[in-house]
């Protein structure tokens, strides 16, 4: 009954995330079944990551009390290679997938790829470290992989649907991996006094702007009708939107 009651909470957070985003795709929802199959490139994605990393660590050491070879452990070796694993699936297969036919499209096959990978990795951590883990991690880390995909699916969707905006996908992996890198990194420093609330602070900043990401792109769907002036209204502040500038 332990195990059963640990496997639900490692798949909570997970599940209410993935239902949270298909209900905020209010236009013109994703097939389940495509979704299901986005969730096991999530899956997949974690070998890509262990086989990644399992390179690097044969010509890197890191020094667990640098603070400056922690920032390289977090960036790069962490958050660059985990934002990529996930990437190339979200990129290099849903992209061009007939389904992904509006921006939001970015955001919603970009979380469920990201929460096959948090989903699995949860349980690990759970399974190790108990019911306190669970809780801690339903409010943090879990969300913390969501948010960073919706960072990533917002650049998708702009990416695709933006005329000849196509490097836009360059930076849905460069915001990505910034949030992941700045989150770990201040969880990997947490040696030096006070620096975690560092990882809250980046977790908010980020949510914030996952939610802004959610609300221009739910705005920027083809499939709304609208009278035209309200389009003529719109069409401005949706073009030069960027959820990662406060000013916007």
């Amino acid at each position: 009954m332990d195990i059963l009651i640990l496997l639900a909470l490692a798949l909570a957070p997970g599940g209410a995330i993935a239902v949270y985003i298909y209900l905020k795709d209010r236009h013109e929802r994703e097939p389940v079944g495509l979704l299901v199959r986005s969730f096991f490139f999530g899956l997949l994605s974690i070998f890509i990551t262990l086989l990644i990393s399992d390179i690097i660590g044969q010509f890197i050491t890191i020094d667990e009390s640098s603070i400056t070879e922690q920032a390289v452990h977090a960036f790069l070796i962490v958050a660059l290679v985990e934002e990529f694993s996930k990437f190339i699936f979200v990129r290099g297969i849903l992209y061009n997938n007939k389904h992904f036919n509006e921006p939001f499209d970015g955001i919603v096959y970009a979380v469920m790829v990201s929460l096959g990978f948090a989903t699995f990795e949860n349980i690990l951590y759970v399974f190790e470290g108990g019911v306190g883990t669970a809780i801690l991690r339903m409010f943090t880390a879990v969300p913390a992989h969501a948010m960073f995909a919706i960072l990533m699916g917002y650049y998708l969707g702009k990416a695709k649907f933006e005329h000849k905006k196509s490097y836009y996908a360059l930076h849905a992996l460069g915001v990505a991996t910034l949030f992941h890198g700045a989150y770990d990194y201040f969880l990997f420093i947490s040696f030096v006094p006070g620096i975690v609330l560092g990882a809250l602070i980046s977790l908010v900043v980020g949510i914030w702007l996952a939610k802004k990401a959610i609300r221009i792109h739910q705005l920027a769907s083809p499939f709304i009708i609208k009278p035209a002036v309200e389009v003529a209204a719109e069409n401005q502040p949706l073009e030069n939107s960027d959820p990662t500038n406060p000013s916007t």
